[in-house]
């Protein structure tokens, strides 16, 4: 996801295997724009998989977003990242663009740059926080400022009365057997996560939020 601030470019970029990430990333893009002066842009990254091992797990076509290449990322103030899970990771479809992104690396392009991230898990222990914690190590070797949203969602981070995904290091869902979908809370979160990070990376870049 590609965000526009004025003088300031931000790139949300997401894998999703069956479009749970890919619902959260277009919340995201939302509380993004409703901040003053922003474009948004939404970009996936590679897929690794072959079409026949896909269509044995079902997973649906894929969005109209943009295939994004390491090099573009340079090009971005900010970046918010989107994956699903696996084994309390990222998925390798992600891991691999990062792989990707060594000369990145090499000279430092991304460093200074904040940096967010979100993501969706199959249950409530399947890592909401440990697919995060993992995740910033990939951030950290760029010299990114990770941006997590902490607690400013408010209560209903603390909402005992329903289940629902996302922690203080982002937006998140549960996808359960892909069946289940975002909640209202879970996009309000995701939504929330979008303005929030915006605003920060305005306030970095030397505007006002």
């Amino acid at each position: 996801m590609l965000y526009r601030l004025v003088t300031l470019q931000l790139f949300n970029r997401f894998y999703s295997t069956y479009g749970h990430v890919a619902k959260l990333a277009e919340e995201i893009k939302k509380g993004a724009a409703s901040v003053e002066g922003v474009e948004v842009k939404i970009f996936q990254v590679p897929e690794t998989l072959p079409e026949e091992v896909l269509g044995k797990m079902g997973a649906p076509p894929k969005t109209e977003a943009p295939v994004i290449t390491p090099q573009e990322l340079a090009e971005a103030d900010g970046i918010l990242f989107g994956f699903p899970t696996r084994f309390g990771m990222m998925a390798a479809q992600m891991k691999a663009f990062f792989d990707a992104t060594g000369g990145l690396w090499r000279e430092q392009s991304l460093a200074g740059k904040p940096a967010g991230i979100f993501f969706s898990t199959g249950t409530q222990g399947g890592g909401q926080e440990t697919t995060a914690l993992t995740a910033v190590t990939q951030l950290t070797h760029h010299g990114m400022v990770f941006v997590p949203v902490g607690y400013t969602f408010g209560a209903k981070m603390f909402d005992m009365e329903s289940v629902h995904g996302g922690s203080p290091y982002g937006a998140g869902t549960f996808a359960g057997d892909g069946s289940r979908w975002p909640t209202e809370v879970e996009l309000e979160h995701a939504f929330h996560q979008g303005k929030y990070f915006a605003g920060i990376a305005k306030r970095l870049k030397g505007g006002s939020a």
